[in-house]
Formats: C-alpha cells, structure tokens, sequence
C-alpha cells in the first residue's frame, strides 16, 4: 500500500496503477533478468522484478523499429493504461514493436530511495529489446524511449546516460543501451527545486540528496552531441511538472546541436496520456486540445525514417 505522502504524490499527477505481475496486457512478458539476478533489489517482491510487456503489430505490419515505453506515476506508481497500454497499442497500429516497461517504484515492499535501480531497469530493458532483434525481425539501430512524466524522467536520464555495452557481460548486457530516439511527454528533467516535481524527487533520492546526486539526476546538464535526437510535448498549463522541464532540455539540445522537436501546448492538464481519453482529459471545453499530439509524433517519426519498412 502507498504511503499517504506517496498516495497524494500519486493522485496530483493522475497516476493511480500499481505494478502487477502483467500490468498492461501484451502478447508476451519478458523478464529483464533471472530471478535472483536483478541489482540492487530491496527484497524478493513483485515491485523488485522489473519487466517488460510487449505489444506486437499484426501480421505483416512490423516496419523493424522498435519502442520502450515508461509510464508515470511519480516513481511511486505505474499509469500503465493510459500511459502505458494505450500507448503501445497506438505504437503497434503504427508498425513499431512496443514494450511497456514496469520499473522499481517505492512501494511498502521496495522502500526508497530508489537511487540508479530503475535507470537500470530501462538501460537494461533497451539491451533486452536489442538481444531480441533475430526472433523479433527488429533492426537494431531503430529502437527508442518514450516517457510520461516521472517515467520521462526515467526516459531521459536513460538518454543521456549509456554505453555501448559490457563486453565482459551476459548476451543483453553486451548490447548498447543507447536509445537511437527519444520522445518524452510531460517529463520531468530537472531536480532543480523550483520546476522539478518534489514527489519524483524524494521517491529517488530520499530526503536529503547529495549535490553530485542532484546533478547526476538533473539531465538538462547531461545533454551532448551522442544524445538521441527527441520529441518533446508539454502543456503550458502543467502545475504538476512545469513546462520549462522541457523547456531546458530543448535548448541544450540546440546547444548541443542535436536534431529535436518541442510542443508546449497552451492548454492541457498533466497526465493526459494520448490526449484522446476523457477519463484523464477531463471534460472541460479544452478536454481534447492536445488530442494530435499524437499525431506530430507520428509526423516526427516519419520524418526521421523511423516509420519505413525494414529493409533486409
């Protein structure tokens, strides 16, 4: 059970899904390590079995790309419906092989902070979806992280913390775990105190961070010219995450020189998922104003030959 600390934290951003042990449907669940195998486990619970669901296209729809997927939840839950289901389900219509990815989160049975243990998770969830390439028919150079908020967080930290995998490693952790594209929703980036979302900030380092912790985290100073090229989309009326997370990130990105796109939509709450489901758009008149958001990624990703058909 959540904490009531966590449970508010929980409920301001529209996350209310705990973790199970298939948390969004799929086809197929993939461990992302033997049992007794994960790093950095707090105990043997569910919360600590991190693992991967996937969302295959229908037949003769695969294009080869392929997508990991970070739902929400302040790391202290799993939107994995809207954010997580949904999401991958819009991914598989598109042709792209979709994972919705279950991360460490503080719960009663995994208390934090949680520290590096979920960046693990998605490094090792992307070497995973790599090391599936032969079975799966995906090519290996097309395969990127998409984040919601806290999982944005998550998403971008992986993007701009990586390597070209461990040699001395099993066959997954030989893989690299760069995402060779980024596209972060509503994400929480910064740890700075005045923009970055406090709930997050604790869940993963405690109360009282170190500085080089502060900075290890704050991913707008991580970003060079290796960064993935990324798609950013925020609502100018987020109280939840500001948009200047976002915001920042964009401009290091220009800084660095690296290709990316933001949309910072002026009406919209947090936690909107795709924009199309009134259960987390509200019903207010501006309930589907970020409804093609959607749609530009679509646009973004064809833009960048990450849609076309694999070519053998």
């Amino acid at each position: 059970m959540l904490t009531a600390t966590l449970l508010a934290a929980s409920l301001l951003l529209g996350q209310i899904n705990g973790p199970s042990e298939d948390p969004a449907g799929g086809t197929a669940v993939y461990p992302l390590w033997a049992k007794g195998a994960v790093p950095q486990t707090a105990g043997d619970s569910r919360f600590d079995r991190p693992q991967l669901t996937h969302y295959a296209p229908g037949n003769g729809k695969a294009n080869g790309a392929a997508v990991v997927i970070c739902p929400g939840g302040g790391y202290g839950a799993l939107a994995t419906n809207h954010e997580g289901k949904q999401v991958a389900e819009y991914f598989a219509q598109l042709g792209v092989q979709a994972f919705v990815l279950q991360y460490r989160i503080v719960q009663k049975e995994r208390p934090g902070p949680l520290g590096t243990a979920p960046l693990l998770d998605a490094q090792r969830a992307i070497r995973l979806v790599r090391s599936l390439a032969g079975k799966l028919q995906l090519d290996v150079k097309r395969v990127g992280l998409l984040g919601f908020s806290a999982g944005g967080h998550l998403a971008s930290t992986a993007g701009t913390h990586f390597d070209a995998g461990n040699a001395d490693g099993d066959e997954i952790e030989k893989q690299s775990c760069r995402p060779d594209f980024l596209m972060l929703a509503y994400p929480v980036i910064s740890t700075n105190k005045s923009i970055t979302h406090g709930g997050s900030l604790r869940n993963l380092l405690g109360d009282k961070p170190t500085a080089d912790e502060l900075a290890y985290f704050s991913n707008e100073k991580h970003v060079t010219k290796d960064t993935p090229p990324t798609f950013l989309f925020h609502t100018d009326e987020d109280t939840a995450v500001p948009p200047e997370n976002s915001a920042l990130f964009y401009l290091a990105r220009k800084k660095s020189k690296v290709p990316a796109e933001l949309h910072i939509y002026e009406k919209g709450k947090h936690g909107v998922g795709l924009g199309t489901d009134p259960q987390w758009t509200g019903n207010s008149p501006n309930a589907a104003y970020t409804a093609d958001w959607g749609a530009h990624l679509a646009k973004w990703l064809t833009a960048h030959k990450l849609l076309e058909p694999n070519v053998k």
